[in-house]
């Protein structure tokens, strides 16, 4: 009897993992069809090699500059708004002047502007068309407070991008610190979960113990690893998160060579570093 229910246990434990690994391929495969639609590769022809995720994070370097913000899209266009802006106060400031169209052939002939403010020229009724904005009461002063204001809330936009662009760096590196530290714990709870049930298959060979402690020990270990896994693929998830909030990452960056080896600004002419495939 107690053979019996040591099967069927063991049966009941082989059944469950590979119910797991069937919901664990679909997802891959999901995720496989994904990556196929972002490289423009049908789904069906696009494979990716099973690979232990072994890999550690690149390493950030430290003292990253600041200005490599600038290349994120939602700043760069929330700046060149506040150019376009402040360049639209000098249109409207520019309406003050006077607009002057000499349509007719008649008159003062000689070409010279300055003199249509001549009162002696009399010319003014006869070939040239002037225009004086300066007249138009408050419409000209209106539209540029519209365009100061206009201005003002672009420069407001502005500094949220630039606000949210730190707190996105600021909370991907944050994120990568205490990762690290939760992947060493875990590292070396996946060990101690391991030796427990290598010593717990010791103790069941030789009578000490029933194989439902052997179970127990089984998934305690399967859960640890699963959850050390876990944190490896978020380990790298937040260092793309990073690279984005960078807006690119730390490439072509004021860092200098001697304090960052090979995480340094590759020249024009460099080939792109390449992503090793998990």
């Amino acid at each position: 009897m107690s053979n019996q229910l040591d099967v069927d246990q063991a049966e009941a434990t082989l059944t469950s993992a590979k119910a797991q690994l069937a919901t664990l391929r679909s997802q891959r495969a999901q995720l496989e069809h994904a990556l196929a639609v972002l490289t423009g590769v049908p789904p069906e022809g696009f494979k990716i090699a099973y690979h232990p995720l072994d890999i550690s994070p690149p390493a950030i370097p430290a003292g990253l500059p600041s200005d490599l913000l600038e290349r994120r899209p939602d700043v760069a266009a929330a700046e060149r708004k506040c150019a376009a802006q402040n360049a639209q106060i000098g249109v409207a400031t520019a309406a003050y002047f006077p607009v002057v169209r000499l349509t007719g052939s008649t008159g003062f002939d000689s070409g010279d502007l300055s003199m249509l403010f001549n009162w002696q020229s009399r010319i003014w009724s006869y070939g040239p068309s002037i225009q004086f904005p300066i007249f138009e009461g408050g419409q000209i002063s209106a539209q540029i407070k519209q365009a100061k204001a206009s201005y003002e809330e672009n420069v407001a936009n502005y500094r949220e991008s630039v606000l949210v662009a730190f707190q996105n760096v600021e909370d991907s590196l944050s994120s990568l610190r205490y990762q690290a530290e939760q992947q060493d714990e875990q590292d070396r709870a996946y060990k101690a979960y391991q030796s427990a049930l290598d010593l717990t298959n010791s103790r069941y060979t030789t009578g000490v113990v029933s194989y439902f402690d052997v179970i127990q020990a089984q998934n305690l270990a399967l859960s640890a690893e699963q959850l050390d896994v876990q944190i490896k693929g978020n380990r790298i998830a937040t260092t793309v998160q990073l690279i984005k909030a960078l807006g690119g990452g730390w490439a072509d960056s004021s860092i200098t060579q001697p304090n960052f080896g090979n995480h340094l600004a590759r020249k024009d002419n460099a080939p792109a570093p390449q992503v090793q495939s998990l």
